[in-house]
């Protein structure tokens, strides 16, 4: 019986673990939000990982998109922005869209929207 308890046990540590570490590599969600001409998130904070990023244009009148640059990179040249974190696709009017998954490493990060015409000083910190 002891046997069987100890076994038991450890088949539920290694669960539980397994469990936990499909927790800290899941994906997490940034919701941002545009409206005409800004973001309304102009400072978040989060620890490093793996996110995607939700963009909702909230009647900004077109079609809106999103760029991600590590602060004091040249935001002008493409070559800079992290290209996983444009959204899949412009994201029309009243709608939706995301972004694939990107890493986040430790640092300062600028976001903005090259269609909406937001400030580029939008700022990411990732702790």
């Amino acid at each position: 019986m002891k046997k069987f308890i100890a076994v038991f046990a450890l088949i539920l540590s290694v669960s539980f673990a397994a469990q936990a570490q499909d927790k800290m590599t899941m994906d997490t969600t940034i919701k941002l939000e545009q409206t005409p001409g800004e973001f309304t998130q102009k400072t978040l904070t989060v620890p490093a990982g793996t996110y995607t990023f939700e963009i909702a244009n909230n009647n900004t009148g077109g079609d809106v998109g999103f760029v991600l640059v590590k602060k004091g990179e040249d935001i002008s040249n493409p070559a800079n922005h992290i290209k996983t974190a444009y959204v899949t696709a412009v994201v029309p009017n009243n709608e939706t869209g995301n972004s694939n998954p990107t890493i986040l490493e430790k640092g300062e990060y600028v976001y903005f929207c090259p269609l909406n015409k937001t400030a580029t000083d939008n700022t990411l910190i990732v702790e």
